[in-house]
């Protein structure tokens, strides 16, 4: 289930609730009772395809649906972070799921995860371990498991995981799919229960590439309600010539079958244009240890620990150890930590003078979900070796499939590493290794949606504001075709006077507008407000183009003074 091809199927003629209904008989075909921990009735999943109907069909991600992790709030939908005794039910949604929402996307359901996002295996819950879809035998990988199991059964065009220490990109490697570990701060954090909470990210769950840039472009961007969100510069470039790092002294625990493809995703680097270039891998790992041999590690008490001491017994034995680990740190060794991880940011910044982007197995080794139940630390640790880092050093990544082990039983794969702010050149270098190049016009920047306004939305007017509050930006002052009417709609309560914009082909009248841009989320709340008769439609410019933007009601009309012949409102202001 990829974005583009659920696009094309709407363009000829299938409906967000023919869809839903498709994906609800999957999920049942699919029949795995620990992949999600909330699964809302389809009566209600059927309701909120409709309310999607009824939004712009131009939207970027209109009628996809998508799967998220039960550490991140869905409103309405109880979040359990895989701990029964700790859930609560959010009445707003997490802001990248607002974000989502305005742009047309379908949440589905909540997935199964590693109870508090605590490890790397997938099998820390007490609502079982989330099936592999490749083979059930092997690790379906954590914390994000639920939601690449999604992903990778084709219940879902793409999922929202979290990541703190790789849990958005193991599961990926063991699932054949992309997992997308942004920058910190490029996605906002609010409405997820933290586990490290200065280090957390939310991460994205696709087939291909493609799909996670299309995500990227609405996901992404500044939330002055999360106190760790950033602004985030997209910088750098991997053209056709680049230059790519490989660490010296890569362990991988003995496998028998991940050296030989990591060899392989080497050759693939250089078909691509890449020289390989040696770098110490020293100050990466030994920033490595600080995630949990340092006092980060406390902040997954602070997160959790007053409900762990309160509720012991209903927290996952092998959770609960870990985190009453957690304990102890004082403000002294805190402080050593950070000046220790500071020497050895700067050392690793000496790496990214020589090299563009930096190859890694995303884990060093396979586990079958036996091997991890009979040994659960040592078999984790062993799988964060190459992702524990880079949040503390602020990296971004792209984790990406690197061919199949174990005689075609079992997926691995590669993780693809830069600064932060290299999002969108990571992920189209991803395309290229994978074969599945982005489209020209599926950039990871974030996508604007037009909106044109004709009345007191246009600037110096009463209601700019509702716009500029909400971060748009002008792209154009122009008029419409020469096929609209327009009439005033009478004040009324604290409202102005306002326009009504009424198609009529029979007209040759074109009417004043400007185009204003905005963030999806932003576009969702601003339509969200409109007073009827007023609503959002297609309106056609003068260029031929057409944009969401302003229309009303036939009803508006009736009885109301037709002001067409002044062609436009500010014109019609000028005249009283």
């Amino acid at each position: 289930m990829k974005i583009s091809e659920l696009q094309e199927r709407f363009r000829n003629g299938l409906t967000p609730s023919a869809l839903i209904e498709e994906v609800w008989m999957k999920i049942q075909e699919w029949n795995d009772p620990a992949l999600f921990i909330h699964l809302p009735e389809k009566e209600e999943l059927l309701a909120l395809a409709a309310e999607v109907e009824a939004m712009p069909l131009d939207l970027p991600l209109w009628g996809i649906p998508f799967v998220v992790k039960d550490n991140i709030d869905v409103a309405g939908w109880p979040t359990t972070a895989a701990c029964p005794a700790y859930a609560y039910l959010p009445h707003e949604d997490a802001g990248v799921v607002k974000r989502l929402r305005a742009a047309g996307a379908i949440p589905i359901a909540k997935a199964n995860l590693d109870q508090f996002a605590t490890g790397l295996v997938g099998t820390r819950s007490p609502y079982g371990a989330a099936r592999n879809a490749i083979d059930p035998e092997f690790l379906p990988g954590g914390s994000s498991s639920g939601s690449a199991s999604a992903v990778a059964a084709g219940l879902c065009c793409f999922s929202l995981g979290t990541d703190t220490a790789g849990s958005g990109r193991v599961p990926a490697a063991f699932q054949e799919l992309i997992g997308w570990k942004p920058t910190k701060g490029l996605l906002s954090t609010a409405g997820v229960v933290p586990a490290c909470r200065s280090l957390d990210c939310v991460s994205v769950f696709t087939k291909t590439a493609a799909d996670a840039a299309r995500v990227a472009g609405v996901v992404s961007g500044f939330d002055e309600s999360d106190p760790f969100s950033r602004e985030v510069a997209s910088c750098g470039k991997i053209g056709s010539s680049f230059r790519f790092g490989l660490p010296t002294g890569l362990d991988f625990s003995g496998d028998p079958d991940t050296p030989g493809l990591f060899d392989a995703a080497v050759e693939k680097m250089k078909s691509l244009g890449g020289e390989l270039i040696e770098v110490d891998f020293t100050p990466f790992v030994e920033t490595a240890k600080l995630l949990y041999e340092g006092p980060w590690i406390a902040e997954r008490w602070a997160a959790v620990g007053g409900f762990v001491e309160e509720n012991p017994g209903d927290v996952f034995p092998v959770t609960r150890k870990i985190l009453e680990a957690s304990k102890g740190w004082d403000a002294a060794a805190a402080f050593r930590a950070q000046y220790r991880l500071r020497e050895l940011a700067r050392i690793a910044e000496g790496a990214w003078e020589k090299i563009d982007v930096l190859l890694l197995p995303t884990t060093p080794r396979l586990y079958t979900v036996s091997e991890v139940l009979d040994e659960p630390y040592q078999t984790n640790a062993t799988l964060g070796r190459y992702t524990n880092f880079m949040n503390l050093l602020d990296l971004s990544a792209v984790a990406v499939p690197a061919g199949e082990a174990r005689n075609g039983r079992a997926r691995w794969g590669v993780t693809l590493v830069a600064p932060a702010g290299w999002d969108e050149a990571l992920l189209e270098l991803a395309g290229r290794f994978t074969g599945e190049p982005l489209p020209e016009n599926k950039s990871a920047g974030p996508v604007k949606i037009p909106v044109a306004v004709c009345g007191a939305h246009l600037e110096g007017l009463p209601l700019h504001w509702q716009l500029a509050d909400r971060g748009a930006s002008l792209r154009d002052r122009t008029r419409t075709a020469p096929v609209y009417r327009m009439y005033v709609i009478p004040a009324s309560g604290k409202l102005p006077p306002r326009p009504a914009l009424i198609r009529d082909e029979s007209r040759t009248a074109a009417i004043d507008v400007e185009v204003w841009e905005l963030d999806p989320a932003a576009f969702g709340d601003f339509v969200s407000q409109i007073p009827a008769p007023l609503g959002i439609g297609k309106v056609l410019l003068a260029n031929g183009e057409e944009v969401p933007g302003f229309i009303a009601e036939p009803r508006a009309a009736a009885g109301a003074e037709e002001i067409t012949s002044f062609g436009g409102w500010k014109a019609w202001l000028a005249s009283r």
